[in-house]
């Protein structure tokens, strides 16, 4: 009880801190802020020693053959870009139509239509690459029903903000875990719109084992087998930071019969844009966890072969 009210403490501080800094990055110009974030990462690269450890392990299994010095630059950079994006949550409220224009870069949007072309509303999926929030809020304003599903924190305050922000851009968000959960992702397809999932980390929920880097790692599996069951295509999409911009990707959607195969593509999808920009992806993740709980078998071999399309 002690803890539980400890954590909901600290939870209330944090969401305070973070609604006072989402106040302050609101007012600052984008090239400013993402200066400070990008030194508030450089600071958490000295300091979160564990953080930083965990991610130099798993860079090493993803890039063997890479030097010492290459992965430590990566990592470092990715804490960079965390902060970066960090500080770009409060300066999301600024963009609209005009803004998005100016300060992001649109590829393959007419996939949107397409997907959703046959009434059956379409899955999008996405990893924890570049400024998935940013994303999410381009989708919205771009004119699309966008409903996410959100793991629930052990702080309900810091719940409250990320919902507070998919609200403003007109978003939908659904609790991993809800009772009605299920119902409201299906009801959300079946009127037609977009259902958003992360799918890059290991989660307790029910997950096939899928390569990653070479490496069987346990990956969800619920989506997929939501998009069998209603017929509904998937796509996936990413965001990066380049040269000052958010430059976004819509890649073609596509339908499958088969949930483990469906998520061994769109893991591969995922691995190859985290092998081009490395640094914008979060390492320090236990992506090859063991968690046999929640394993669910599926046959590796037709999983290898697929995520190879």
């Amino acid at each position: 009880m002690g803890n539980l009210k400890h954590r909901r403490l600290r939870g209330r501080v944090i969401a305070a801190a973070i609604r006072a800094l989402n106040f302050v990055t609101s007012k600052l110009p984008l090239p400013l802020l993402r200066a400070l974030g990008s030194a508030i990462g450089h600071f958490g690269w000295h300091v979160l020693g564990r953080y930083r450890a965990r991610a130099m392990n798993n860079i090493a299994i993803a890039f063997p053959d890479w030097t010492v010095r290459q992965r430590r630059t990566t990592v470092r950079n990715m804490f960079h870009a965390l902060g970066a994006s960090m500080f770009e949550l409060g300066w999301l409220v600024n963009l609209d139509p005009h803004t998005l224009r100016r300060t992001t870069e649109i590829h393959g949007a007419e996939h949107i239509e397409e997907g959703l072309a046959a009434g059956k509303g379409m899955l999008i999926f996405t990893g924890h690459c570049g400024n998935w929030e940013w994303l999410a809020a381009t989708v919205s304003l771009l004119g699309h029903p966008l409903t996410i599903l959100q793991r629930d924190r052990d702080e309900p305050d810091f719940n409250r903000i990320i919902a507070d922000l998919h609200e403003y851009f007109g978003m939908r968000t659904i609790g991993r875990g809800s009772t009605a959960g299920a119902l409201e992702m299906f009801r959300a397809l079946r009127g037609g719109g977009l259902l958003a999932f992360l799918i890059d980390q290991n989660i307790r929920a029910e997950s096939v084992k899928v390569p990653f880097f070479g490496k069987p790692a346990l990956t969800p599996i619920g989506p997929a087998k939501l998009a069998v069951r209603a017929e509904a295509p998937v796509m996936i999409c990413f965001i990066e930071r380049r040269n000052g911009k958010q430059i976004v990707t819509f890649q073609k959607p596509f339908t499958g019969t088969d949930p483990a195969e469906i998520t061994a593509r769109l893991t591969a999808a995922i691995e190859e844009h985290i092998r081009r920009v490395p640094e914008q992806w979060v390492w320090f993740h236990p992506r090859w966890k063991d968690r046999p709980k929640w394993e669910v078998s599926a046959p590796m071999r037709a999983i290898a072969a697929d995520s190879s399309k």
